[in-house]
């Protein structure tokens, strides 16, 4: 919870099973993690609930042994399983409450917000610890993703204390425009992962962050 969020800064990679299949989810991972990455959200929509944990908790070892958080995105019940440091919800995923209930006062809970500040209000208001905005530019894996406006980085930032992370179509050439209007973090996939060593984009990404 609040002792974390000193450590919600920076590229926060997010693995996709089309980008990061199984044969090769480990070694991607591992190279983001070399390159600077030290927050790597494990995402997959599929029904295979072994593979899942056996994946998340891979990831799990691999970030702790380089100080480095593991975020589950939408299952809370994976996230419990796999010993992950937190888990992300979206708008159609279980609740806070519940989430803080089954995962611990110590989890870290991000929320995404798309464009709407109210919906970041009631995740602050409901104790998250950070949200998320975007998309801010057109992404490959969301292509109809609704748009954000930079100015919610800026209200965001003024409004409220917790980290502030950014989302969608995210890579070298535009981050130093969400950085300046207070992106904490950010948040991406193909950047990183859709490169042949996903060591290089993140080197170039991590040093964006002073």
């Amino acid at each position: 919870m609040a002792n974390h969020r000193q450590t919600l800064r920076g590229v926060y990679a997010i693995t996709d099973a089309a980008l990061t299949p199984p044969r090769r989810l480990r070694e991607d991972v591992e190279r983001a993690l070399l390159g600077g990455v030290r927050i790597v959200q494990y995402r997959d929509k599929s029904d295979d609930a072994a593979l899942r944990l056996a994946q998340a908790s891979e990831l799990v070892a691999m970030c702790h042994a380089r100080s480095a958080l593991l975020i589950v995105n939408d299952d809370v019940d994976l996230a419990k399983a796999c010993m992950a440091d937190g888990v992300h919800l979206g708008k159609d995923d279980e609740g806070i409450d519940r989430a803080r209930a089954v995962l611990g006062a110590q989890c870290i809970i991000g929320v995404s917000c798309y464009d709407s500040l109210q919906r970041a209000q009631s995740a602050v208001a409901d104790g998250a610890d950070y949200i998320a905005f975007g998309s801010f530019f057109p992404s490959a894996i969301k292509p109809h993703a609704v748009r954000a406006p930079l100015s919610v980085l800026v209200e965001a930032k003024q409004r409220w204390r917790i980290p502030v992370c950014a989302i969608g179509g995210i890579d070298a050439h535009n981050a130093p425009e969400l950085i300046a209007h207070g992106a904490d973090m950010l948040a991406v996939i193909s950047a990183v992962f859709s490169a042949p060593d996903p060591r290089t984009p993140a080197q170039t990404l991590s040093a964006l962050f002073p």
